[in-house]
C-alpha cells in the first residue's frame, strides 16, 4: 500500500467497519474522514485518534514500515472519547449537566479511563513555554485533586480560565490549603490564592503535542 490514505481504508475494511463509524469514534464528520482515506488530506490532525479507532500501529499508518496490529495489545484494548471544550465553557464545564451532556463537540481519543466529567481543552497562549506551546491539547480531570508539581486549569478571581502549574504554599486558620499558580514563561506572573480567590477546575493528566515545523 503506497499511501497513508490507502492504509487508513484497507486497516478499516479489515475490521468491516464503516467510515461512519471510524469518523463517530474519532469525533469528526463523515465527509472529513473520507477525505482522509482518498488522500486529500496529507497531514491528517486526528491520526492518532485514527489509529486508536483502526487498533494499530500509528508509525504503521504513517510509513507501512511497522506491524500493523500488536495482538497482545488489542485484546485489552479500550478507546475513550473526550470532548474538546474551549475557556469559556471551562467556566461553567463541572456545573452543567446540559453543557456536558451536548453532543456538539469536537473530540480527541486517549486510552485513559477518566471520570464523566474529563474534557479535552486547547492551550491559547504563550504563557505555558517552552514545555505548553499554543494550541497544544491538554486533557483534564476534575475529578482529580492535583499535587504539588502538577498542572492545572484554574479560574481566577477575575473569571478568567487560566492553565498552569500548581504550587502550595501553606495551611491557613482554617486548615485550608493555600497555593499559587505559576507560569512557566517568566513573563507572565503567578498568582495566588493569598492575593484572589481562585477555583481549581480540574488536573492534567495527558498532554498532547502535535508536529511542529520549524
Amino acid at each position: 500500500m503506497d499511501n497513508l490514505g490507502q492504509r487508513i481504508r484497507a486497516r478499516r475494511e479489515e475490521l468491516r467497519l464503516t467510515q461512519e463509524q471510524i469518523a463517530s469514534q474519532v469525533g469528526i464528520k463523515q465527509q472529513s474522514y473520507q477525505a482522509i482515506e482518498s488522500g486529500n488530506v496529507k497531514k491528517p490532525r486526528h491520526l492518532y485518534e485514527i489509529s486508536l479507532a483502526l487498533k494499530c500501529d500509528m508509525a504503521w499508518l504513517l510509513n507501512g514500515k511497522e506491524k500493523e496490529v500488536k495482538n497482545v495489545e488489542v485484546t485489552n484494548f479500550m478507546a475513550y472519547k473526550v470532548p474538546l471544550i474551549n475557556y469559556a465553557q471551562a467556566k461553567l464545564w463541572t456545573e452543567s449537566n446540559e453543557l456536558r451532556n451536548s453532543t456538539e463537540f469536537e473530540y480527541v481519543m486517549t486510552s485513559l479511563e477518566l471520570s464523566n466529567k474529563a474534557f479535552a481543552l486547547k492551550i491559547k497562549d504563550d504563557s505555558m513555554e517552552p514545555e505548553f506551546k499554543e494550541d497544544d491539547i491538554v486533557i483534564i480531570d476534575p475529578a482529580i485533586k492535583p499535587t504539588p508539581g502538577e498542572f492545572v486549569v484554574a479560574m481566577n478571581g477575575d473569571s478568567e480560565v487560566t492553565f498552569k502549574k500548581y504550587r502550595e504554599l501553606r495551611h491557613d486558620h482554617y486548615a485550608k490549603i493555600q497555593f499559587e499558580l505559576i507560569p512557566l514563561n517568566p513573563d507572565y506572573t503567578t498568582i495566588s490564592t493569598l492575593n484572589q480567590q481562585i477555583k481549581i477546575i480540574g488536573t492534567m493528566i495527558e498532554h498532547r503535542i502535535f508536529r511542529r515545523k520549524r
